[in-house]
């Protein structure tokens, strides 16, 4: 991840059916859009139902932005034969929140180690290719809680720093939630603090 750009890098929606053969297997990949590791389960579980026949079904998962986390599994294949190729693909595309599968069928000959290893990271390679990568700003998260009266200052900030407002409760008072781009984090809260008419804390949505 490039944090000094306060960016990284994804994609939004999920691709399947990368076909790649050897040997009478076929290998076949897939990618998801997940921001947790219940979001990667559920699509392995759904891919089991789908492909109940396959003999594998290994894959790669890489999550977080700042503070990142990830797993690798060989799911009966010899150790970090299958796995660890497809998480390489996964980092040498620079991407996080996302799952990478790969179905396999057996075709009665075995690959050996090396062949194997071929087989995922080419199968996980062409599912990457075939996916719309996308880049994002890393954002923080800020609740403001104001008075209905001090409303046009604080839009007039909204609207000069291009601020995106998530969600707004119009009650007694006033509660948004907005983000920021992270690099220009600390100059809005400052922004807002000079105004000394509001409540202002950063939270996780």
């Amino acid at each position: 991840m490039d944090l000094e750009k306060d960016t990284y890098k994804t994609i939004e929606v999920a691709v399947g059916d990368a076909l790649y053969k050897e040997k009478g297997s076929k290998f076949i990949g897939y990618v998801y859009p997940i921001i947790s590791e219940e979001d990667a389960k559920k699509h392995i579980d759904e891919l089991k139902k789908k492909h109940h026949a396959a003999r594998h079904w290994c894959y790669a998962w890489q999550i977080g932005i700042e503070e990142v986390s990830y797993r690798a599994n060989d799911d009966g294949e010899p150790n970090n034969s299958a796995g660890q190729p497809i998480y390489g693909q996964i980092l040498s595309k620079d991407l996080t929140n996302v799952l990478v599968v790969i179905v396999r069928y057996f075709g009665g000959t075995k690959l050996g180690v090396g062949g194997l290893i071929s087989a995922y990271k080419t199968t996980a390679k062409l599912i990457l290719e075939e996916a719309v990568i996308v880049k994002k700003t890393i954002d923080v998260f800020y609740q403001l809680i104001f008075e209905y009266k001090d409303m046009n200052k604080v839009m007039r900030i909204v609207k000069e720093q291009n601020l995106s407002i998530i969600n707004q409760k119009m009650e007694l008072n006033c509660d948004f939630l907005i983000s920021v781009r992270k690099k220009n984090a600390s100059k809005v809260q400052q922004l807002f603090l000079d105004l000394r008419c509001l409540k202002i804390k950063e939270v996780t949505p």
